[in-house]
């Protein structure tokens, strides 16, 4: 029998049956006590803003209908609450038990209700279920769709003209229903399987954050919409070998570095007649990304954002929405990328500015762009980041928005005058971590969460500017407690000198009693790649106690920030890995740990592992591929080994095309050093990752073969990328985990 069959079948299950053995509650973590029991699960507070002066809601348990929820309706200023909706009125006739609410919404004047319930997975959020409609003034609860099967109903919304109309979403076409008739009205026709309209094909939901493809027009006359066309695009394959006797062909259009892309259009088809005008938008649409488009402040003109394929223009353009007429108002360049997923366009003075966030001078920052494009002016001044935008205030004309100029692991909420004026940090001083906001439309209330890497997540209702503290929402306490009966480890935030005048972050979980004369081996957790950060002081979950653990078995624990991450320390420091995804990334990830070596003589420099995910599980095989002498051990999940094998909008963004870049795309992919391997590696994967293809987990392994290279496999078989589905997926894995660092890295003190 193989060696890696041996690993990844029947080791973990030999372990998991010792772990059934329950723990009392002490001072020691277990994996049980993290994973299966959730003993440690913090609790969040959600909260829906209503309009200006109308408060907010809430779903609570209901007192009158058992194992249902009412929703409810608070007065922020003094906490009162009513019962805006029972529980008992969401029972559909002849059912015997409410609906069970995903999400909802109501129209402004609050007399209808819209009720999303039964939801199913596209990809990775569940966007596709079953929408009802309440009617407040006659308690009427109706379905919407028709006669349309279950679950096949995407993005329902009300039109702001006329609360009886409710447009959707159904099998890649958009439908507009009237509440009073039940009349169901097809606003798109596809012309072809490959023809999506209003939502969007994989990659431009993954990589652009887009998934609802429609908008109503202000006056509900009109819905511009994006229709992509995927033929020609190359379609992916993957085997769900679990369901049935025979398994099951999965396939999807899903294009790789250098193929064919979708072609992409945006239209505005008119509720009276039907018929679709098209924007005229230049360039060859396989070629350009519409990243953005909403109506421009009216019902007359589209505002759309134009991306090259390269993605280092970003072309704002005004569309006429009768004629398609375009006029482009603002052109945004970069030497290497543009993030769009970082921008913020709000209108103001009504209509005539908007808002944008571009890093075309060195640091992330808004500006304010006349309609015309003839004036722009910028809004935050300085060497800082805005990491957040989160409100513009019109009425009292400032912005509030989430910075760190200080300490890029850091999270604070600012507020600045939009002529550039008056900065202030509301922030608390005495609050050092990370801090989130969810602002009320009037700006004068906002619900406001913080926590650090060593406290639990605290959530108050405040009042704003002023950042008072109106009530406590949810503070975790029982976690707390749980928390302070821990033998707990000691964290810590620091900066490593990697040469050339460069410091990185990072941070350290340090075993509860360390003893700096012994010898300790250290696990680096990495990412490293363009789509984020580590080294960010705040609550880290289960995966951070998992680290916790190990830290209390002997373990030292670190996270470290190279170049090229999402840190807010100016577009230099984000964009020098441009072309060479991870080459330098790695070469700063190994100087840092170098260095550590040396500051730290209780690390003990022959037992130095490394994990990671995704990005991570992909900087994971170059730290050891690459620099086989420095790291004994890696645990690589879901990785990339050839970025050739990812798609296009992601790693064309930070690479370029395959055809102007071919060595950058050779020495930036780990296969390439495969046959370096001197260390142990534990690889795991989802065998129908639609993100992050087995079929590059297949090609590495070959590659190792080849090589003569022993390493060990985990294969979760019909598991996506998070690898989290199925009965004790997550528990499982972590027990791998666990097991391997074990057997190979041994924990300390030594």
């Amino acid at each position: 029998m193989h060696r890696c069959f041996l690993s990844a079948v029947l080791l973990p299950f030999i372990v998991l049956a010792a772990d059934k053995k329950k723990p009392e509650p002490g001072p020691l973590l277990s994996l049980e006590r993290i994973y299966e029991k959730s003993e440690f699960s913090s609790k969040g507070y959600s909260l829906r803003w209503l309009e200006a002066g109308q408060g907010y809601l809430r779903q609570e348990k209901s007192k009158e209908t058992k194992d249902a929820q009412d929703i409810v309706q608070y007065d922020p200023a003094t906490g009162k609450k009513k019962v805006l909706v029972e529980a008992a009125a969401l029972i559909p006739k002849g059912k015997m038990k409410p609906l069970k609410l995903s999400s909802y919404t109501f129209t402004k004047d609050l007399s209808r209700l819209l009720i999303f319930t039964n939801t199913k997975r596209v990809w990775r959020r569940n966007t596709r279920g079953d929408y009802w409609v309440l009617n407040r003034d006659n308690g009427k609860l109706q379905k919407l769709g028709g006669k349309a099967t279950e679950s096949t109903l995407m993005f329902a919304k009300f039109s702001p003209a006329n609360r009886n109309q409710v447009a959707y979403v159904r099998e890649k076409n958009i439908y507009v229903e009237n509440l009073e008739s039940g009349q169901i009205r097809v606003l798109t026709n596809r012309a072809s399987d490959t023809v999506i309209n209003g939502t969007f094909d994989w990659v431009y939901e993954e990589e652009l954050g887009l998934r609802d493809g429609f908008r109503w027009s202000p006056d509900g006359k009109a819905i511009a919409y994006w229709q992509l066309d995927e033929e020609g695009v190359p379609e992916m394959n993957m085997l769900n070998n679990v369901s049935g006797y025979y398994p099951k062909l999965i396939s999807f259009r899903y294009p790789k570095t250098g193929e064919t892309n979708a072609i992409g259009r945006v239209g505005v088809v008119q509720l009276k007649d039907g018929k679709t005008t098209w924007m005229k938008v230049p360039g060859d649409p396989r070629n350009h990304y519409l990243a953005r488009m909403d109506w421009a402040e009216n019902s007359d003109e589209l505002l759309v954002q134009q991306l090259n394929r390269l993605q280092n223009q970003n072309k704002v353009i005004l569309a006429d929405a009768h004629s398609g007429e375009v006029k482009t108002v603002y052109t945004d360049k970069d030497k290497a990328w543009i993030e769009v997923r970082f921008g913020f366009t709000q209108w103001i003075g009504k209509g005539k500015q908007f808002t944008y966030v571009s890093e075309r001078e060195g640091w992330r920052q808004l500006y304010l762009v006349s309609r015309d494009g003839k004036k722009v002016r910028k809004v935050t001044e300085g060497k800082y980041d805005i990491i957040r935008t989160l409100k513009v205030d019109e009425a009292s004309n400032v912005l509030y928005f989430i910075a760190s100029p200080d300490n890029a692991t850091e999270r604070y909420l600012y507020r600045i005058g939009l002529d550039g004026k008056r900065l202030k940090r509301l922030s608390p001083v005495d609050q050092t971590g990370s801090h989130s906001y969810n602002i009320s439309p009037d700006a004068k209330w906002a619900l406001h969460t913080f926590s650090n890497i060593d406290s639990p997540p605290v959530t108050n209702l405040i009042e704003l500017p002023s950042h008072k503290v109106i009530r406590v929402m949810e503070k975790n306490q029982d976690l707390r407690d749980k928390l302070e009966k821990l033998k707990r480890p000691k964290s810590e935030f620091f900066r490593v000198k990697i040469g050339n005048g460069l410091e990185v972050d990072a941070y350290a979980v340090l075993p509860p009693h360390l003893d700096p004369k012994k010898k300790y081996p250290l696990l680096v957790y990495v990412y490293g790649e363009p789509a984020g950060q580590t080294t960010v002081n705040s609550w880290r979950g289960s995966g951070g106690l998992w680290h916790w653990m190990l830290a209390q078995q002997g373990y030292v624990v670190m996270s470290i920030d190279n170049r090229g991450t999402t840190a807010p320390r100016g577009n230099g420091w984000r964009k020098s890995i441009y072309r060479q995804v991870g080459i330098l990334a790695s070469k700063d990830q190994a100087a840092a740990v170098k260095q550590v070596l040396k500051d730290r003589p209780y690390l003990d420099a022959s037992q130095v592992g490394v994990w990671g995910w995704s990005g991570g599980g992909s900087m994971t095989l170059n730290a050891l591929f690459r620099y086989p002498d420095l790291y004994r051990v890696g645990i690589s999940i879901a990785p990339v080994p050839n970025q050739r094998l990812y798609d296009t909008i992601y790693q064309e963004r930070y690479m370029g095309l395959p055809k102007d870049n071919a060595e950058g795309y050779k020495n930036g992919s780990p296969i390439t050093f495969a046959k370096n391997l001197k260390g142990k590696l534990l690889l795991v994967h989802g065998t129908t990752d639609d993100n992050v293809h087995y079929q590059g987990m297949a090609k590495l392994i070959d590659e190792l073969v080849a090589n003569k290279k022993q390493f060990e496999m985990l294969a979760y078989p019909n598991r996506s990328h998070s690898i989290r589905e199925g009965r004790n997926t997550t528990l499982h894995l972590r027990t791998a985990m666990t097991d391997f660092l074990r057997r190979t890295l041994p924990s300390g003190p030594q």
